[in-house]
């Protein structure tokens, strides 16, 4: 017999997530992991170090060239991360 009350399992941890203060964490953690995913290998062979601070993705580039390939589609690039996440985690990219 089924209960009237009953929640998806998702929406459960989702919840669980954002009571508890996680959820951000969490997403932030998925997002610097899709890094690699989203920009391909070609990308991550220049790609350093890696975080978010205030909104914003920190990625260090050691090739001048794919850095300014890449500052020129920061704000698509920010979508797409946002995109594979499924959540609005960062809202601009900076390359250093």
């Amino acid at each position: 017999m089924r209960k009237s009350n009953t929640e998806r399992i998702d929406a459960v941890v989702q919840q669980f997530m954002r009571i508890n203060g996680i959820e951000t964490p969490y997403n932030q953690y998925r997002l610097i992991n899709a890094w690699p995913t989203v920009m391909g290998a070609d990308i991550q062979r220049y790609t350093g170090d890696i975080f978010i601070k205030n909104q914003t993705l920190h990625v260090q580039i050691t090739s001048p060239a794919v850095k300014q390939n890449l500052l020129m589609e920061h704000r698509v690039l920010a979508r797409r991360l946002n995109e594979h996440v499924g959540a609005q985690v960062i809202e601009d990219i900076h390359f250093y």
